[in-house]
């Protein structure tokens, strides 16, 4: 089997019932489609789409450089190679409302189950970086509205991120969050949150699953899952969690090759050849060469 048989409806259904039942859902970040692979292997509950992971890939800087083609083609490249929900970051939209809604249905398309669109002025910037600016809330709730009325799909998950507590304090955050639901929002992710009663804060205000991004070198602290769900959030993701592991091997591999002159002292803590050729899921096609030890 090379792709999922699950249909994209499908999982974004799954992620509704699981959401609706309460539950704590875990979304480490993928960075390409075999990591996607692992993650489900490993049982996590979903996978995520970070926008900062996407740039650095293509050797930007996460500052909104990238494009809708750019994005939806990636996050299609992963969705359609896990049975999990695939939620992705859409940052601004790629535009005014008009282009937000242009973005859900391409996104849609791609088969990811969600995304989240958030209230920064263009550029945007890393959500853990000091100087960011914020849309007037009469803007970010048109961009939600847009994307709500877009989707074709009702399970089709809009998520609305808000990044004014860093810039008008966490009373600002609250208000804009419950202006956000109210325009549509199916979930909300209050983004750089200093400590565990901020997210309990906005969990407490509004009537829908919170989001909480376990990013490292962040404002936030990483709270355990059992910390997190204590104060009501409800998915937490872990967008470059993945990648900075890769990156930090692969840089300490190519240290010891260039100081060493071989890559034998550190075979040892590579993937095997029998490991990264293994199918994460059963069904192997069985035709020559397609699984092979």
């Amino acid at each position: 089997m090379l792709y999922s048989h699950v249909t994209p409806s499908d999982k974004r259904a799954a992620l509704r019932a699981r959401l609706a039942a309460g539950e704590l859902l875990q979304l480490p970040g993928a960075f390409n489609p075999l990591s996607a692979r692992l993650i489900e292997d490993k049982g996590f509950d979903g996978v995520y789409i970070s926008g900062a992971v996407i740039s650095a890939d293509l050797g930007l800087p996460d500052i909104g450089l990238t494009t809708l083609t750019e994005v939806a083609t990636r996050a299609g490249q992963i969705a359609r190679m896990t049975d999990l929900p695939a939620i992705v970051d859409a940052d601004t939209g790629f535009g005014e409302p008009m282009n937000v809604a242009r973005t859900v249905q391409t996104l849609e398309d791609a088969g990811v189950a969600g995304c989240h669109i958030e209230d920064q002025v263009n550029p945007k910037r890393c959500g853990h970086l000091d100087g960011k600016a914020t849309v007037d809330l009469e803007t970010a709730t048109k961009r939600i509205r847009a994307a709500v009325d877009a989707r074709r799909d009702p399970n089709f998950l809009v998520m609305a991120r808000t990044d004014v507590r860093a810039s008008d304090g966490l009373a600002v955050a609250i208000d804009r969050a419950k202006a956000l639901v109210d325009a549509g929002a199916d979930a909300i992710f209050p983004e750089a949150m200093r400590d565990l009663a901020e997210f309990e804060a906005v969990a407490s205000a509004v009537d829908v699953p919170v989001l909480a991004n376990m990013t490292e070198f962040g404002k936030s602290e990483l709270f355990t899952r059992d910390q997190l769900a204590d104060v009501g959030v409800q998915i937490v993701i872990y967008p470059v969690t993945l990648l900075r592991s890769a990156m930090g091997a692969a840089e300490r591999t190519l240290d010891v090759i260039r100081e060493t002159g071989t890559q034998d002292g550190v075979v040892g803590e590579m993937q095997t050849r029998a490991r990264l050729y293994e199918p994460y899921r059963p069904g192997c096609c069985g035709a020559p060469g397609c699984c092979p030890a």
